[in-house]
């Protein structure tokens, strides 16, 4: 038993250990989908703020500028919703090892519990025959206490 309750400490060990590794992930995950938002927002924002200035009239130097800035936002966007998505597929990574690690707890539990089922029965047993072993010395007892009994007894 010493051993089952050692393969179940370790086994809830590492559940825990998948539990927090999935919360971190989910962090990580949630970090990276803020920050892509905010870029995308941010890249919405930047266009319609030049898109007021280039209606007034701008030199072809501050339009150059412009395209290449975007350029590197929409790069910076692409970027970061990739870092987003590896994000996730970690996320879905982290899921399943947490839920082998639970299945694995669960069948250690469930090994224990039949484990101490077959102790119980076998306890039950025992004392049935301990139970069934003094009647007979007790019916020994009283059949040489009273002797054997008159042929004409009904």
């Amino acid at each position: 038993m010493h051993a089952l309750d050692t393969l179940l400490q370790r086994e809830q060990n590492e559940r825990d250990q998948a539990q927090a590794l999935l919360r971190l992930a989910e962090e990580s995950m949630q970090r990276a989908q803020q920050q892509a938002r905010q870029l995308a927002a941010y890249r919405v924002d930047y266009q319609a703020r030049w898109a007021t200035e280039f209606s007034q009239g701008a030199t072809m130097q501050i339009l150059l500028c412009y395209r290449s800035f975007m350029q590197r936002l929409d790069q910076a966007v692409k970027q970061q919703t990739q870092l987003a998505e590896q994000a996730g597929a970690q996320v879905a990574r982290a899921r399943e090892q947490l839920l082998q690690r639970e299945q694995r707890l669960a069948s250690v539990l469930k090994m224990i519990e039949r484990q101490c089922a077959e102790l119980q029965r076998a306890g039950r047993r025992h004392e049935q025959k301990h139970n069934d072993e003094l009647a007979q010395r007790m019916h020994q007892r009283r059949a040489t206490d009273i002797g054997p009994l008159p042929a004409a007894w009904p």
